[in-house]
């Protein structure tokens, strides 16, 4: 939880940049980028690594990014490394995309299926979760074969269980009670 609270004013402050510049979308590709980079074991490694210089340990970040940092997402690992907050992308990731979301009136919603969804079937739900939460729903969607029968999906907080696994396992609750 610490690690949100470090992290969400960086995010805040990459937000207003790239609202201001109109890149949200840009700054949610590069951050999503940059965080896969900080999470890799070898970058983890060498940021925790105090014999290595901040220059030093830049220079390993944008190399492992493949150099295509604009001069903005440069700067920000920078100031990231000079604070010794590199490894906190992910969550900078994680709490820009909320606050892009909420800018933009959208939720993600995770959808787990016991089957593959068709097109329709997909369109149905994603009607059905954009009525019940009032934004546009962006899903993502992944086939789970332990859910036996149905969709299980996450929006937010808010777990909606309508697979028959939840439905046993709700039915072997309620039995040992």
């Amino acid at each position: 939880m610490e690690n949100v609270t470090i992290a969400r004013p960086y995010a805040e402050a990459v937000f207003a940049l790239a609202d201001a510049g109109g890149a949200l979308d840009k700054w949610d590709d590069m951050l999503a980028a940059m965080a896969v980079v900080a999470g890799v074991p070898d970058m983890r490694r060498a940021t925790g690594d105090p014999n290595l210089s901040d220059q030093q340990l830049y220079g390993i970040f944008a190399a492992a990014c493949g150099d295509k940092l604009p001069a903005e997402a440069q700067n920000l690992v920078r100031l990231l490394i000079e604070n010794k907050r590199l490894d906190l992308l992910p969550e900078i990731h994680t709490l820009y995309k909320a606050l892009k979301n909420q800018r933009q009136s959208m939720v993600d919603a995770v959808i787990s299926s016991a089957f593959p969804l068709d097109n329709a079937q997909l369109s149905a739900l994603v009607a059905e979760l954009e009525k019940r939460f009032k934004s546009k729903v962006k899903p993502h969607v992944s086939v789970d074969k332990q859910l036996i029968g149905g969709v299980r999906m996450q929006v937010g907080d808010e777990m909606i269980d309508g697979s028959v696994r939840g439905k046993l396992d709700t039915m072997a609750a309620a039995l040992k009670n």
